[in-house]
């Protein structure tokens, strides 16, 4: 691979600019320096895609802005399974009206069958049993139609042979 020094010390001579506009995105010093970080590991990846004597600078701006996109994607993707576990845990408490033991092994029993699956599977089913429609969980989750009904209607199955116990 031909090493373009030109690129690599234009790349350096923004690199401040590009700080200050981490710091925009994040709000967050330690944030920015890993976004920071990981847009220049990016440009360098992929230096052979630049085109010479164009706008650099916002070829790597857009980098940046892509990455902290998806980062942000992930973690708001990652904070609303968490919401949803703890929704489908209090509501599955007040319809049972119990708070026994036997209620709370159970339910611990359910939790632990729904948290073996694969996230591909639980995040969908999560989502419609805290009353997400199908096609809510599937402009959210960036997935077709069929594949979230599928996934859901596979995970009812595997859920069911796994608490055929508690079914009785």
């Amino acid at each position: 691979m031909k090493v373009n020094l030109s690129f690599r010390k234009e790349l350096i001579s923004i690199q401040n600019e590009l700080h200050r506009f981490a710091l925009k995105l994040t709000s967050n010093t330690e944030e920015a320096d890993d976004l920071l970080q990981e847009t220049i590991l990016k440009a360098l990846d992929n230096e052979d895609k630049y085109t010479p004597e164009t706008n650099l600078k916002g070829w790597v701006y857009t980098i940046m802005k892509n990455l902290f996109i998806n980062n942000y994607r992930r973690i708001v993707r990652k904070q609303l399974y968490a919401k949803q576990t703890e929704i489908i845990y209090s509501n599955s408490l007040q319809v049972s009206g119990k708070d026994d033991t036997e209620t709370y092994c159970d339910l611990k029993e359910i939790y632990q069958a729904v948290n073996t699956l694969p996230l591909e599977y639980r995040l969908p089913f999560s989502m419609y049993i805290s009353g997400f429609k199908y096609c809510e969980i599937s402009e959210k989750l960036g997935l077709p139609l069929g594949t979230v009904k599928s996934r859901i209607f596979s995970t009812r199955q595997k859920l069911q042979k796994k608490l055929v116990d508690f079914i009785a």
